[in-house]
């Protein structure tokens, strides 16, 4: 892969110096100007970027397809304000809007398609936003709004609103075909046809994408396998138009967990026999797990299936223009999801073979560690416990949210009415297995040598797995919700303008839990190997059984957001604003789940946050810099331990920073220049009180976990002739604390990541290559949230993929 890298470094190198410059604006122009940019998101009506009192991003098709990201979290690491883990793979990642600290997900942000959510809670657990949604050709643009009035278009979404506008038809029959390759056998077609079935009238768009990849972590299987198609037809009449579109995501992809490093001072490095850039637990070798369970029956669960959400998608639009300047604007839509969910989740750290013996209580050197495929006896210096976890939910979701606007002379009113109704079933059953510490692994056994093979307790496994069905879990979560809107546009004058709005949302919230008790299978009649009961094993000692006591619950959410905000346009290509906004996040899924007797101590994570803004849009320039400061109070904290134990603390939080965000065109249009940064202070307050083993804490005035105070991305960009384009990307992650206290033995150390490609236009074929990581870094996004155990100088942590390269063809026709 070394030579890959090289490879790809020295061909951009070739293309920067061999070649003549051109001297107009190339067909692979990778931006589009922002002076006469319209944007929807988070405004009542369609205005110019420059005139919106927010800050929004925005990336055009062309933009995307320059980026070709590996996956929607990639995409919106180019957004400021929003740190991004991308190290989980195409799926499952996390991302925080200025600061705002969580379990993982989408929490305080709603990801949207055509102005409605992917899902209604973007956080549920095991169920990221971005598990349900793909980017393809049919996405026509991405308008990503951070802070501002995102609380008063949307629930839940305090940081920001990401919102995927997809493509039309149009009256010119238009379309796109892409095939695409890479160094981890993928092999991608991707196509979107678009046109007109009656010239002004009725038009149509079918898009979608069909992948197979190896992954870039060796899995031993297929770690990403599947596809997606989108449709829609739109009718236009005189006073408006209707639009109904279809979409089918049925796709399986690999979740990347932590795996040990070494800690190095402040550097993590490489754990021997672990390949930091290509290893993984998820491995074939240990894929599959079959086990009796404690109600009778067998649990089966194969590793490869991954992630794998089925998800049906059917909407429509309609717009009226009522006269008397009045217009009526309704979007519906319901989504089906049926998600299988299974991965590999470290149980601690890794632990030497006399270690993890003597934690089993087998003494001295009375230890055997064998294969469980085959028998054959071993002696590994490090053995892992991991978490073979699989989860089931099934998810439904109905929105309707309809509105009316006023234009008049100076501005306009909206008043709309928002219903959501959502259901969330879910199935958990998670067992652990011992295996080697290494990439790869081998599935171990473990056995007291001082005893016989018919003592109680001889073996610590069954066929590699240490604890069987530890934890199940039965539970459901609704939500019903009722939110009203009013947002007022007001031109002072023509340069000065003012924004108000206000929701008010009354929310309700049910669900159950079912109990459990736990039991064994010594008396089962079962045996471990045909011969022996179970009785002979420990692996069985702690199996969970669903009980028939449900616990119900309800909660309901009675608030008032609103935001307040002006904006001056200085002159055509300068403006300033300001804005301050009020919002709210309704309780997460596990906070109701772990305070299920007493919700009394939950309560919505408010929010307050002032912005100020200047921006600059010209041909050649952009710039907008935005200084921002945030309070949240009853921040919920619910990381779930691999023991099954959930953290369920609460505290306040704020921040104060800066979001910068550009594009320049040099030396007439030789040179692009795209870069966007964020420097920001986010702290404890208010967090201080006991942990479960009845010590206390105090992290007042410590910086917010997994929250980098600097990071940013720059792209330069070499139009080397009209046809040939090289770029070089670099992001920048800066340095995190994995816990709230802030330990040195918890640093996540800052990284940086390059990437670098090239890209040829040949009339309307575009070839492609596209490096990532190409210095093969270690970069670390995240520690392991689910265990603080650590055993010498080892660390459990999850780095960023290693170097990888791309090729692409695509038609535009």
């Amino acid at each position: 892969m070394k030579k890959k890298s090289i490879f790809l470094i020295a061909a951009t190198a070739t293309l920067y110096f061999n070649n003549a410059y051109a001297q107009e604006t190339p067909q692979d122009s990778a931006k589009v100007s922002s002076i006469d940019q319209i944007v929807i998101t988070g405004n009542s009506n369609p205005k110019k970027k420059i005139e919106s009192s927010t800050a929004i991003s925005t990336f055009s098709a062309k933009e995307i397809q320059k980026q070709n990201p590996i996956s929607a979290a990639a995409l919106l690491q180019r957004v400021p304000g929003f740190a991004v883990e991308t190290s989980g793979g195409e799926v499952g990642n996390n991302l925080f809007a200025r600061g705002i600290p969580s379990a993982g997900a989408y929490e305080f942000v709603q990801v949207q398609e055509d102005g409605l959510p992917v899902f209604e809670d973007g956080a549920l657990q095991f169920a990221n936003a971005d598990n349900f949604f793909r980017v393809d050709n049919s996405v026509s643009r991405l308008e990503a709004l951070r802070g501002g009035s995102g609380s008063i278009y949307a629930n839940n979404s305090p940081g920001g609103l990401i919102n995927f506008i997809t493509k039309e038809g149009g009256n010119d029959f238009k379309g796109t075909a892409k095939l695409e390759t890479s160094t981890y056998g993928l092999m991608r077609t991707d196509v979107n046809v678009g046109g007109a079935l009656v010239k002004d009238k009725l038009f149509f768009n079918v898009g979608g994408f069909y992948r197979t990849d190896d992954g870039i972590r060796k899995t031993g299987f297929k770690a990403n396998n599947g596809g997606q198609i989108r449709m829609n037809l739109k009718y236009v009449f005189d006073k408006g138009y209707v639009k109904v579109y279809y979409k089918k995501l049925d796709d399986r992809n690999t979740f990347y967990l932590p795996i040990p490093l070494l800690q190095d001072g402040n550097t993590l490095k490489e754990f021997p026999g672990f390949n930091a850039n290509y290893g993984t637990y998820s491995y074939r070798t240990i894929g599959q797990l079959n086990i009796p369970q404690a109600g009778g029956g067998f649990f089966s669960r194969d590793l490869e299936n991954g992630i794998h959400p089925k998800v049906d998608v059917v909407g429509a639009e309609f717009k009226y223009d009522l006269g008397n300047n009045f217009t009526v604007l309704n979007k519906t839509r319901y989504t089906n999801i049926d998600m299988n969910y299974t991965g590999i989740f470290p149980a601690g750290a890794p632990y030497t073979a006399a270690g993890f013996a003597d934690k089993r209580g087998i003494s001295g050197n009375n230890y055997q560690y064998s294969l469980a495929n085959g028998g054959g006896i071993v002696n590994p210096q490090f053995v892992q416990e991991l978490g073979f976890w699989a989860i089931d939910k099934k998810m439904n979701n109905f929105v309707n949210d309809l509105q009316f606007n006023y234009k008049f002379d100076k501005g306009n009113v909206t008043a709309g009415f928002y219903k959501s109704n959502w259901k969330s079933t879910q199935y958990w059953n998670w067992s652990n297995i011992l295996t080697t510490a290494t990439d790869r692994p081998e599935l171990l056994n473990l056995v007291d040598t001082s005893l016989t093979p018919s003592s109680t307790g001889y073996s610590k496994t069954y066929n590699g797995v240490t604890a069987m069905s530890f934890l199940l879990r039965n539970s459901q979560i609704q939500g019903s919700l009722n939110d009203v809107y009013l947002n007022l546009d007001y031109n002072i004058t023509d340069a000065w303008s003012f924004n108000g709005g206000i929701r008010y949302s009354r929310d309700y919230y049910k669900g159950y839990g079912v109990n459990t008790t736990k039991a064994n299978l010594n008396n089962s009649g079962l045996t471990t190997d045909g011969t022996h009961s179970f009785a002979t094993t420990t692996a069985d000692d702690n199996m969970s059984v669903l009980g028939n006591q449900y616990t119900y619950w309800y909660y309901d959410v009675n608030k008032v957001s609103y935001t307040l905000a002006t904006n001056y346009k200085i002159n055509r290509e300068n403006a300033v604003y300001a804005r301050f906004s009020n919002g709210f996040r309704s309780p997460n899924e596990e906070a109701y789940y772990n305070n299920m007797a007493n919700l009394g101590q939950i309560k919505p994570v408010l929010t307050n946050q002032l912005e100020i803004g200047y921006k600059y849009y010209s041909r050649t320039f952009d710039i907008a810099v935005i200084p921002f400061y945030s309070t949240l109070k009853n921040l919920s904290f619910t990381d779930v331990f691999s023991d099954g134990t959930s953290e369920n603390k609460f505290a306040n939080t704020t921040n104060i920073g800066v979001e910068i965000e550009g594009y320049t065109r040099l030396f007439n249009n030789i040179l692009e220049v795209t870069f966007n940064g964020t420097i920001q202070n986010p702290k404890y307050k208010d967090f201080s009180g006991r942990n479960a083993d009845g010590s206390t804490f105090d992290y007042n005035g410590n910086v917010v976990r997994r929250m980098p105070k600097f990071y940013f991305n720059i792209s330069p960009a070499v139009n080397i002739t009209k046809e040939w384009r090289a770029y070089v990307s670099m992001n920048y992650y800066g340095k995190r604390f994995q816990n709230e206290g802030n330990t040195d033995d918890n640093i996540l150390p800052s990284f940086t990541e390059f990437g670098a490609g090239m890209s040829y236009q040949l009339g309307k074929i575009r070839f492609a290559v596209d490096g990532t990581n190409i210095f093969n870094t270690i970069g670390i996004t995240e520690g392991d949230p689910r265990s603080t155990s650590t055993v010498g100088n080892i660390r459990m942590a999850r780095p960023i993929m290693g170097a990888a390269a791309r090729a692409s063809i695509t038609l535009d026709f």
